[in-house]
């Protein structure tokens, strides 16, 4: 178990790197000047020069990535200065030069070009909004789609299955911002009064008298939205794999055992058909962090993809790349967790 974890730990960390060199040199090779959008058009050419230089854009290219590495390891050679210790949150490890220490930090992810805010902080606000939208729309998707599939094969070639099979192939269809816009347009505006919904809004909101309060209702749409296509894609799956374990030859034994329809289905038959769910779950739930981004654009809703979709337009790099690296995190550690409880539903599975 010990060695698999480690072997698996590596090949995250080896993705990780991949994916920091893919988007650090496409973002950093565009032509766009980050200077220039966080002074304006009219800046004159020191203010430009002291932003390059606050932000290191005045180096080579391969130069900046070396320090971006730095800062993102959690082992990195730092200045050995109060300034520095301050801006990293280092505890240091030992020194290397006269000058610099070997220290062991939480990865940086510098600074908002627009802002000048931390990164990790300005996500860290928002991220918990998109964690629970995620969380919502899985949750959504889970029940309904492992109920309506169980319903469709238990129920094959009839109006249930055929009802249930229609239903998951409009849903894989349609285009989440698509979706999302029929959805606000009609339950947020056309039948606003009935609904008591509305077509744009945050998870917290503002109230002049209790202050911060959570508006629940907010979050409906964008949840149904987000989790229609992984709704649609568990009942497929579900019902493929269903059909597949009903017609093994213990469940027939099952059956001339005279055991009940429910305790066949539910007992023997379902957790055998999980397997192939498990990995949609685990990796549409990662999915549903990159696919917010217009979900949470369309509604309003406050949150990891709405932050990110501002930075796109204002050329905020370090806003951009540190979503992405977030959402690989989570790409890498719920892969490693999936074979983890492949092993705890189905004991055949070894991990190897």
């Amino acid at each position: 178990m010990i060695r698999y974890l480690l072997r698996k730990i590596v090949y995250g960390l080896a993705v990780m790197l991949g994916i920091v060199v893919v988007v650090f040199f496409l973002f950093n090779i565009l032509p766009v000047d980050p200077a220039r959008m966080t002074q304006g058009q009219r800046a004159d050419v020191q203010s430009l020069e002291a932003v390059r230089k606050e932000f290191g854009l005045d180096k080579p290219l391969p130069i900046q990535f070396a320090y971006y590495l730095n800062d993102l390891s959690p082992i990195g050679v730092h200045e050995n200065t109060p300034e520095s210790q301050e801006k990293y949150g280092y505890v240091k490890l030992f020194p290397v030069s006269s000058t610099h220490v070997l220290a062991l930090k939480w990865p940086y992810l510098r600074r908002s070009y627009q802002t000048h805010k931390e990164v990790a902080a300005l996500l860290l606000e928002v991220i918990p909004n998109t964690l629970i939208l995620a969380t919502c729309a899985m949750l959504m998707a889970i029940v309904l789609g492992i109920l309506l599939g169980v319903l469709s094969a238990v129920h094959q070639n009839t109006w249930i299955d055929r009802l249930a099979v229609g239903f998951s192939v409009l849903g894989i269809s349609a285009p989440s911002f698509f979706a999302g816009i029929i959805i606000a347009w009609l339950f947020g505006f056309v039948l606003s009064r009935y609904t008591g919904l509305n077509m744009t809004g945050s998870l917290y909101s503002y109230d002049p008298f209790k202050g911060e309060i959570i508006t629940w209702r907010n979050l409906v749409l964008p949840a149904v939205t987000l989790g229609l296509r992984p709704l649609a894609i568990i009942v497929q799956l579900t019902r493929n794999a269903m059909l597949e374990v009903l017609n093994q030859d213990y469940i027939r034994t099952a059956r001339a055992k005279g055991l009940s329809r429910n305790a066949i289905v539910y007992r023997h038959a379902l957790p055998n058909a999980l397997n192939p769910v498990i990995t949609a779950i685990a990796n549409w739930f990662a999915s549903l962090l990159a696919g917010s981004f217009f979900v949470e654009y369309v509604f309003g809703y406050n949150g990891l993809g709405k932050v990110t979709v501002d930075a796109l337009e204002m050329s905020d790099f370090p806003v951009i790349i540190g979503s992405i690296l977030f959402i690989a995190f989570i790409f890498v550690v719920i892969n490693i967790l999936v074979d983890l409880v492949y092993v705890w539903i189905d004991p055949r599975v070894k991990l190897s």
